[in-house]
């Protein structure tokens, strides 16, 4: 069977944890960032995890994480 390839965006955008679940950045942190409170900027530099109904698509394009 030959190689899989990774997709590379969500190569960059995802990452497995040490459980087997997948970690993923908070959005609305790129622009437009005047209006928003300061607060809110810190609490979206957390990092989120992905839901469990969408695992199998991550774990498809991440064959080898």
């Amino acid at each position: 069977m030959p190689k899989l390839k990774t997709n590379r965006g969500a190569a960059k955008r995802f990452a497995k944890t040490a459980s087997g679940r997948y970690k993923r950045a908070q959005s609305h942190l790129n622009h437009i960032l005047t209006k928003k409170s300061t607060k809110r900027k810190r609490h979206l530099r957390a990092p989120g995890l992905v839901a469990e109904c969408d695992t199998p698509a991550i774990k498809r394009m991440l064959p080898y994480s």
